[in-house]
Parts: C-alpha cells; sequence; structure tokens
C-alpha cells in the first residue's frame, strides 16, 4: 500500500465520522454487506441501515448531538497474524472521546441528565475505496460511573483517566516516514508475541515486559481496571491480579495489528483466549474458556513504550463468567 492510498483511506474514514456526527447517512461509506463488530450488548449488524439503527442512532439520540474528540489517528496495512503470513489489509483506526449530554437512558443505563464523555476505540477495514469491517469498543463501565452507576468493585487503578498523549503528536494527518513506521509494526509483533506470550504461568519477569514497558509507563486501562501510572503500578495493580485470574491467558491471531509513525494498535475479538482459574473483581474462578475481545494503541519512545491506551468489553467478560452487569446497572435505577 502506497502513502497516497493510506491517506486516502483516512480522508475515508474522516468523511465517515463526519457524517455520522451532523446528521448525515454515512451508506455511502461503507459497503453494502459492511460488517460492524462492536461492544456487548450492542454486538453485531452487517449493512449500513443495521449500522445506524442498531449503533449509531440509538446512541445519538440517548446523548444529544455527539461532539467526537480524537486522541489517536493513524492507518496502516494490518499484520495481526502470530505466523505473519496473515492478510495484510488497510486499516484505520482512532480513538479518544465522544462529549455530549446524557439525556435519554441508553441500553440498561439510566441517564444522568449531565455531561458526558464516552471513551471510544474503532478500526475500520477499507477495501476498493469502501470500509469493509468496523470493530468498535465504548467503554460503558466507565459512561457507568460517571452517571454514579457502579457495577464492580473499586478498581485497583485510577478512574477517570483516558488523556491523549502527553506530547499531543497522536493525530497523524500527514504521512509518517515509512521505515519508522515499518519498524514499529516489528516492534510490536515482537512485544505481543514473543513477549507476552511467553509468560510461564509463574513469574511475571518470564515476558521480560521491563525490556518493552518503560519504568514511568502510562497504562490507561479501562473503566473497572483503571490507570496504571508506572511500570510497578502497571504489574501491581493489573498484570498481577489479570494473570492470576487467567494465568494461561495467550494473544491468538488478532483481528488487525497496524503501525504509522511512532505508534501501533489493533483490536482483537477473541484475540485473548484463556481460563478462567482464580477469582477476579470478586468473581470466583469458574474454570470456564474465555475470550476476550479488546483494542488497544501504543506509544513508542526508542525501544519502549510510554503509554498504552486499553479497551476490554467488560460486559462481554463478565457475562462469560456468569455475571450480566447490565442487569446490575438496571437495579441502580
Amino acid at each position: 500500500m502506497t502513502q497516497e492510498q493510506n491517506q486516502s483511506n483516512k480522508a475515508l474514514v474522516q468523511a465517515f465520522w463526519h457524517d455520522l456526527e451532523n446528521g448525515h447517512s454515512a451508506e455511502k461509506h461503507l459497503s453494502r454487506n459492511c460488517r460492524f463488530f462492536g461492544p456487548a450488548p450492542i454486538q453485531t449488524a452487517v449493512g449500513a441501515k443495521d449500522f445506524e439503527n442498531d449503533y449509531w442512532n440509538p446512541l445519538a439520540s440517548a446523548f444529544g448531538q455527539l461532539q467526537r474528540e480524537t486522541h489517536i489517528f493513524m492507518g496502516g496495512l494490518s499484520s495481526g497474524a502470530v505466523s505473519g503470513k496473515g492478510d495484510r489489509k488497510a486499516w484505520v483506526g482512532g480513538t479518544g472521546y465522544l462529549h455530549g449530554h446524557f439525556d435519554k437512558d441508553y441500553l440498561s443505563i439510566p441517564a444522568s441528565n449531565k455531561p458526558i464523555s464516552i471513551r471510544w476505540g474503532e478500526f475500520c477495514c477499507i477495501e476498493e475505496g469502501k470500509i469493509v469491517d468496523i470493530y468498535l469498543l465504548l467503554d460503558f463501565i466507565d459512561l457507568m460511573q460517571q452517571a454514579d452507576i457502579h457495577v464492580l468493585p473499586p478498581a485497583r487503578g485510577e478512574d477517570g483517566i483516558y488523556p491523549p498523549p502527553a506530547v499531543a503528536d497522536g493525530v497523524l494527518f500527514e504521512p509518517q516516514d515509512a521505515d519508522l513506521s515499518s519498524y514499529s509494526l516489528e516492534h510490536i509483533r515482537r512485544f505481543i508475541f514473543d513477549g507476552l506470550n511467553s509468560y510461564d504461568q509463574s513469574k511475571l519477569n518470564s515476558m521480560g515486559l521491563a525490556d518493552y514497558f518503560h519504568p514511568e509507563i502510562k497504562w490507561y486501562g479501562p473503566g473497572g481496571i483503571g490507570a496504571c501510572l508506572s511500570f510497578k503500578e502497571f504489574q501491581d495493580l493489573h498484570q498481577r491480579p489479570w494473570l492470576h485470574a487467567f494465568p494461561d491467558r495467550q494473544v491468538k491471531d488478532l483481528t488487525a495489528l497496524i503501525a504509522e509513525g511512532n505508534y501501533s494498535g489493533g483490536p482483537g475479538w477473541a484475540g485473548v483466549l484463556a481460563t478462567h482459574k482464580g477469582d477476579y473483581l470478586d468473581v470466583a474462578a469458574t474454570g470456564k474458556t474465555i475470550e476476550i475481545n479488546g483494542l488497544d494503541f501504543w506509544k513508542r519512545q526508542g525501544e519502549q513504550y510510554i503509554e498504552n491506551w486499553v479497551f476490554v468489553d467488560m460486559i462481554h467478560l463478565f457475562d462469560q463468567m456468569g455475571i450480566d452487569l447490565m442487569a446490575r446497572a438496571q437495579e441502580q435505577r
């Protein structure tokens, strides 16, 4: 893929988002059978009408005129397979906030009648000038917390922290150096498939993450987990409890993995498989096989990651452990 094609793909996604936020149909940007993969309980849709009816229109109706704040915006060719030999498809991804006013109940979440900021992360696959696949997560737990609805125990990390990159360089409207982008993709592949997947189910240092994560890394986790503002906090507040619960977790073939400039990211629907072997956020081990849907964005500084923005579909995760978090939200009306 040329830089010109990547720029054209990014312009397409910008136009798609612009039309949604301004009340226009997004149909012209989507392929006829475009597939949408969203957060539980929305989940999937096929075609532009189902995408708008099942996802966007209810969201826009509940939160007034949504305005998008973009923290990271990037594109590239995917290399998401463990083997490195998967399909090379063009993707554009972004993350940030959707700002609105919580006027009407949304799904099972009671309206707060207050301003709200919804964390979003999205990746669009593009073929022949049309969006063919959309993978999107909204941080529903963080949204609930803003509405004073608490369906999980207090987070170990810090709630409500989801800033843009510290040096405000994450929105990549301009072409990036091709060699730099290529190195970033190779680097993130090593981190995920050679580092994370090397955990020996005993010692955290078996993954060698200290080589990949800066000592002062800012790890912005989802609602329910919270932000960790150093490598030590990441290990103590997230990684140890997570691996206690899911010690055999493995990153499988991701839906996509792209890099541009010093940024990388991608979605993984069932991208991580694990067995629920230990308690997690007050839920006792079930012994069930768990599929984890998530999105990540990373900022590389030299040979280490200095920032990481993380989405986990917590509603879907807890559903598999037999806990209905949306029902818990309804109970707090």
